[in-house]
Parts: structure tokens; C-alpha cells; sequence
């Protein structure tokens, strides 16, 4: 397992070694090939989830089968700490979009820490208003924004987390299907199809293999406004 990806996340950063010592030995290590779930909406939860390596889905499924996307998650965050507050089923189902290298954490270990260290509760908070805060801009861009916006500030959303220097660019290997990306702005695939078509015309960024490369990241963050 990779402490180093886990000692920066922001949960631990706050720990001294030996409370972060401590810790690591009530992590399990999950291994997940892109398409295997950890846990599907409606299960019982009792532990959440860190991301060592790779990326993963949160996804909802609709009565009629439909399927929206709330968030892709990758290296250094975590998930499934939703159970630690509130017993109720998972409300999302959490599934690798590449191949995906977890540490799962106990409820009872993590509450056992919190009576330890009460500030570990606070970078806990934070993990959770900063998914709130990104599900409310997600409702807001649904109201205010054309699909053309949304696909840009998504794909510049991913370059943020998982962007990295290319020769002409910045390469997104954000690992999403066309579908999958669709579902991630709330569109049909043909819709998003099209907008990515028009940055493509327009030499804003380049199509790859579950990736993209931002040509002129500046048309791009234009167009998401």
C-alpha cells in the first residue's frame, strides 16, 4: 500500500506519526478492476473508503433504470463516510472506473480515533461540506448552464484533479466512457457528443482513447461560465 498517497490526505495530514501508525494498521487493502463495485446503493454500510491508487464512480440509479453520476473521485480522497454519521443504506453505488487500489477503514477504528483526536472530526466536516459544496454547484449548472458548459467545466474539473503537462497541452485521462461522461454532466451521450465535436472544430482540445487533451485551456473555461 502506498502510505505517502494516505499521509497527504487531508484526513491524516493533521496526525502525528504514531496516531497515523496506529491507524494504518486497521486498513484493509481492496483491489477493484475497472467495472467491480465496493458497495451498490442500498447496501449497509460500516466503513468508508480511501483511494490509494486509480479513480471511482459515485453513481445513482433512477426507478426506470437510468443512471447519473454525482462525483469521480481519485487518489487521496475518500468515500462511504456518509454510514460513519448516518446508519442509513448507501445512497450511491461506488464502482472502479480504472484499476483501483482502496483502503477500507472501520467505522468502530475511525470513531475510536475521533475520541482520540477530536480534530481528525473537523477534517472530516470539510471532506463532507466540500462534497456538498461540489453537489450544489452540479444542481446550479443543471438550472443555469447549456450542455456545452457543462461538458466544459466538467472536463476542466478533471484536468484540475487529474491533469497533467502534454506536449501541446494538458492530458485528462479522466478513464469515462462517452457514456459515462454523459452521465456525469446529466445529458444524453448524442448531446455531449456534439458539444465535444465543437471544441474539437474549434481547437480547443483534442479526443483520445478515455482521455483528452486541452489544447487552449482558456476558450475551454470561457465556454464554462
Amino acid at each position: 500500500m502506498d502510505i505517502e498517497v494516505l499521509r497527504r490526505a487531508p484526513l491524516f495530514a493533521t496526525l502525528d506519526d504514531e496516531a497515523f501508525a496506529l491507524l494504518t494498521d486497521e486498513l484493509a487493502e481492496v483491489d477493484l478492476s475497472r467495472g467491480a463495485s465496493v458497495f451498490r446503493e442500498g447496501d449497509q454500510g460500516d466503513q468508508l473508503y480511501f483511494i490509494v491508487s486509480g479513480k471511482v464512480k459515485l453513481g445513482r440509479t433512477s426507478p426506470d433504470g437510468r443512471e447519473s453520476l454525482v462525483a469521480i473521485l481519485g487518489p487521496g480522497e475518500l468515500f462511504g463516510e456518509m454510514a460513519l454519521f448516518d446508519p442509513a443504506p448507501r445512497s450511491t453505488t461506488a464502482t472502479a472506473v480504472s484499476e483501483t487500489r482502496l483502503a477500507g477503514l472501520k467505522n468502530e477504528s475511525l470513531n475510536a480515533l475521533l475520541r482520540q483526536r477530536p480534530e481528525v472530526s473537523m477534517q472530516l466536516l470539510q471532506a463532507l461540506a466540500r462534497r456538498l459544496r461540489r453537489t450544489n454547484d452540479n444542481l446550479s449548472d443543471l438550472v443555469f448552464s447549456d450542455v456545452p458548459g457543462r461538458v466544459a467545466k466538467a472536463i476542466l474539473d478533471l484536468a484540475d484533479r487529474f491533469g497533467r503537462p502534454a506536449t501541446d497541452g494538458i492530458l485528462v485521462a479522466h478513464e469515462l466512457t462517452q457514456e459515462e461522461l454523459a452521465q456525469l454532466v446529466g445529458a444524453s451521450r448524442e448531446t455531449v457528443n456534439k458539444a465535444l465535436a465543437e471544441f474539437v472544430q474549434r481547437g480547443w482540445l483534442r479526443l483520445e482513447a478515455r482521455a483528452v487533451v486541452i489544447l487552449d485551456v482558456n476558450r475551454l473555461r470561457q465556454r464554462s461560465r
